[in-house]
């Protein structure tokens, strides 16, 4: 069994996995699949560490062959994207564009100082000196959220739309930042850039706006060509190659592939997808969205496993797990502060929901992305206390991303459904 193959049987399992959540735990799908692929990996740990099982040794020696990198960062991370972007309400995000530009800018760059900084310090505490640098590119990577379970519960819920598009918006930017950030500092870290402001900021801003400018522009190509597109067939291909070729040349070009996606996703979906609406017909465009909104749930799915099993690969320290669970803290704390603080000066100007900052911090889930990076630092660069860098920080990621989607997805909605009756109280 090759790699290939076991990507076969994991989206088996995933789509498996979602078709018995309906009937037996019926929890949100992402929950469910998370849930799973924890369960089918404690399995295999279980056959590896007691039991020796050739199976489950043969599937480690599997995964260890897939290049993370490559599969996440450079390939699933945009096909996610743009079809979480597809489904962003332009004009939503207008009436807060600023709320969530600075959420996007402000906030994940304050997170990651302060995850940086207490991590630091955390480690040192518990006689781990891992380098400042690390730090900091763990707090890079682990400051994104991640909108698809949240808002999977927000939509179910029917949250008010306030809300939601903050969520929604800051979620789907901040991914892009988020990885734009990560680059910067793995650059410092890996390949020797030198960490002065200069070359950090240009460094920073041509990843950023190359990757904004050029997402304008393969929104322009794909709106032409969908709209003078007559076969419903070709249309969908045309969304297909946005985020394969598309994406795949922003990273030759070494712009952010990730805020290409987003920016050009979001004007497809509103701008493009309305125009053809009425050359063609509702029923013309209806199928395209129908099609990225199963996409992006399989992928997701497909994600969670994957990483699930790249765990099993890992050597696992009571240690190390403790010191996730030390982060888990850290990371909820550097979010309420960078999403609180922005609030203070909000208020000054508009009147929000009073729950908003609670749902921010803790609606703010880390997912995928944040195990695509984690995944993506090299192996053998660097060894802390006998241990691997690459899979400290894989684990420690894990940890963190398994109890927010878990626990924090799990006890949202009665945030939720206070901003529900909130709102029904000013209505009244």
């Amino acid at each position: 069994m090759n790699a290939w193959y076991l990507i076969c049987f994991l989206s088996a399992l995933a789509v498996f996995i979602a078709f018995t959540n309906q009937y037996i735990l019926k929890m949100q799908t992402t929950i469910a699949i998370t849930t799973g692929s924890v369960v089918i990996s404690l399995l295999l740990i279980l056959a590896v560490k007691m039991l020796g099982d050739e199976t489950a040794l043969f599937i480690t020696q599997v995964v260890s062959g897939i290049d993370f990198n490559q599969l996440l960062l450079k390939g699933m991370l945009g096909f996610l994207l743009f079809a979480g972007a597809l489904e962003i309400d332009l004009n939503a995000l207008k009436r807060q564009r600023w709320e969530i530009t600075i959420l996007v800018l402000f906030s994940t760059l304050v997170s990651t100082f302060i995850v940086g900084y207490l991590s630091y310090f955390a480690f040192s505490l518990f006689n781990f000196p891992i380098p400042f640098i690390y730090c900091l590119l763990f707090g890079a990577l682990i400051s994104p959220t991640d909108p698809i379970a949240v808002l999977a519960i927000i939509k179910q819920m029917s949250a008010p739309q306030g809300i939601s598009i903050q969520v929604e918006g800051e979620s789907l930017f901040n991914d892009g930042v988020g990885l734009v950030i990560f680059t910067t500092i793995f650059a410092v870290a890996f390949y020797g850039t030198e960490a002065n402001f200069t070359e950090v900021a240009e460094l920073f801003l041509v990843d950023a706006i190359g990757g904004i400018a050029f997402g304008l522009v393969i929104a322009l190509v794909g709106h032409f060509v969908i709209i003078n597109c007559k076969d419903i067939n070709t249309r969908l291909l045309v969304t297909l190659t946005i985020p394969s070729a598309g994406f795949a040349l922003a990273n030759i070009w070494e712009i952010s592939g990730a805020l290409a996606m987003v920016t050009s996703g979001i004007l497809l979906g509103n701008i493009t997808r309305a125009t053809a609406s009425k050359r063609r017909g509702p029923d013309g465009t209806r199928y395209v969205k129908d099609f990225w909104h199963a996409t992006d749930s399989f992928l997701n799915a497909l994600l969670f496993l994957i990483i699930g099993m790249l765990i099993v690969t890992i050597p696992l320290t009571w240690q190390i797990i403790g010191l996730g669970l030390v982060m888990v803290p850290i990371v909820l704390l550097a979010r309420f502060i960078s999403v609180g603080s922005p609030y203070l000066l909000f208020k000054k100007f508009r009147e929000y929901d009073k729950h908003s900052v609670k749902i921010l911090t803790w609606g703010g889930l880390r997912g995928g992305l944040a195990l695509a990076m984690a995944a993506a630092i090299p192996k053998n660069q660097m060894m802390i206390e006998g241990l691997d860098l690459h899979d400290i920080m894989v684990i420690i990621t894990y940890v963190v991303v398994i109890f927010s989607i878990i626990v924090q997805g799990l006890t949202i909605s009665p945030l939720i459904q206070k901003s529900i009756e909130a709102a029904k109280e000013k209505t009244k």
